[in-house]
């Protein structure tokens, strides 16, 4: 039963509503959607979400309400992986994944070293993502421990929900990106004490990939991962058939790549894991059972030709799924675009993907991944007040569709394939508008 509000700052959103509370791939009523709804926000979080005729009469009088009306308001996107320092080299030319890094990726992160370059680029990154709606991010940073304070800085600035951590590399890459087993993880664990439950600050133990790092790194990556349970973990795996092969070159004795992750203790609840496309089902069945999250990333994966991520497999073994830009080998900052491409990624692989999944897997989803439902990803009462108001008329061509459609299904379908960030026409986070649209 609704109640009057008593006390706080409040302010109410008109609009049609969606969110979720379960993955509408196996629940019927896994959402909820009000035509003409009305969000109330208390003190930056959501204190009731329903149909604006059912709550407008509870709110305190002089209430300021937004009237978002011929619009959707729904929970922030959620980037489960992505890469801030690569803002700058996005959409460079390679003929795969491992020449990409070594032409583009490791030249540009090397001037993270400088704390103002840093700061820039954070401040640029961080203003991109709520221009497209997205609200929470997990990120990496470069092997610099300042490229990680320059991010955090920015993001509590904004009070941004934010996860991310340095960059764990001691081999296989250029001198001025390496650290060492030792010295990384020591600044991880200072990084750690500094940010980690800082505001809205979380920190990831980051090992690039498993080739970049030697064996006594990973050891000491899984040990700090088991002393600080409520971190995050991020990696890449199974990303390309090179990489594949060269992982097995380096770790003979390893069942798979996953099993190097595994063997050093770093599959666990709040791990997330890039790409997973040359997976098998031993692997999967032992993400499913140690709460391992995957983070699927199709606009990089066709850029760089790495392989279509199997759908159907991943939902046979319920290991925990989300979406990601993976910004740079990704060519676009929109959750929305992101969706377009996993719509076609699944259909090129036998899946139909539902836009109303889509868009579950771009917020509660990636929640869920993250272990963070409760705090963010739809708008139960108590959780942070992350949304973003979305416009079916943002462009022409939107408009045109928009008007045609005979069902939310069709609506969010068409946003999802024809929205981008022009779509997006205010963004907000713990309550606060941190973008609008200028139109």
């Amino acid at each position: 039963m609704a109640s009057t509000p008593t006390s706080g700052t409040f302010q109410a959103y008109r609009a049609g509503l969606l969110h979720f509370n379960d993955d509408p791939a196996y629940h019927a009523n896994a959402h909820h959607w009000h035509e003409d709804g009305l969000l109330i926000v208390n003190d930056g979080k959501v204190h009731m979400a329903g149909d604006y005729a059912q709550l407008v009469h509870l709110l305190p009088e002089g209430t300021p309400v937004h009237d978002y009306r011929g619009k959707l308001i729904t929970p922030g996107f959620i980037d489960t992986h992505v890469h801030y320092p690569q803002t700058d080299m996005i959409a460079s030319p390679a003929p795969g994944l491992l020449p990409w890094l070594e032409k583009y990726t490791f030249p540009t992160e090397r001037k993270f070293a400088d704390p103002a370059h840093a700061t820039s680029v954070a401040s640029f990154f961080l203003d991109e993502l709520t221009r497209c709606g997205t609200t929470t991010a997990m990120v990496y940073c470069t092997v610099h421990p300042q490229s990680v304070d320059a991010f955090f800085g920015e993001s509590q600035k904004r009070n941004l929900r934010m996860v991310a951590g340095k960059v764990l590399m001691d081999r296989h890459c250029p001198d001025f990106l390496r650290d060492t087993a030792e010295s990384g993880v020591r600044e991880s664990e200072e990084l750690i004490k500094r940010w980690h439950n800082n505001g809205r600050q979380l920190y990831a133990i980051t090992p690039r990939f498993a080739p970049t790092s030697t064996e006594a790194q990973l050891e000491m990556a899984g040990a700090l991962a088991k002393a600080y349970p409520d971190t995050f973990l991020q990696t890449h795996v199974a990303e390309n058939t090179d990489e594949v092969a060269w992982v097995k070159s380096l770790f003979p004795n390893a069942r798979s790549y996953m099993d190097v992750y595994d063997h050093y203790g770093m599959l666990r609840p709040r791990s997330m894991y890039a790409h997973c496309i040359w997976l098998d089902d031993a692997d999967r069945a032992r993400m499913a059972d140690t709460k391992s999250a995957i983070s699927i990333c199709p606009t990089s994966n066709l850029f760089l030709g790495s392989g279509l991520f199997d759908f159907e497999r991943a939902d046979a073994a319920q290991v925990p799924l989300s979406l990601a830009t993976d910004v740079g080998g990704g060519t676009s900052f929109s959750m929305l675009q992101t969706m377009n491409e996993a719509y076609k990624v699944a259909r090129m692989g036998g899946t139909y993907l539902q836009a109303m999944r889509m868009f579950y897997l771009a917020t509660l989803g990636g929640a869920r991944s993250m272990q963070l439902e409760g705090t963010i990803g739809n708008f139960a009462p108590g959780t942070e007040a992350d949304f973003v108001v979305l416009d079916p008329k943002a462009t022409p061509l939107l408009a045109r569709r928009t008007e045609r459609t005979e069902s939310l299904e069709e609506l969010l379908f068409a946003i999802a394939l024809l929205g981008d960030d022009r779509t997006v026409a205010a963004t907000y986070a713990a309550g606060n508008r941190v973008h609008q649209r200028e139109d």
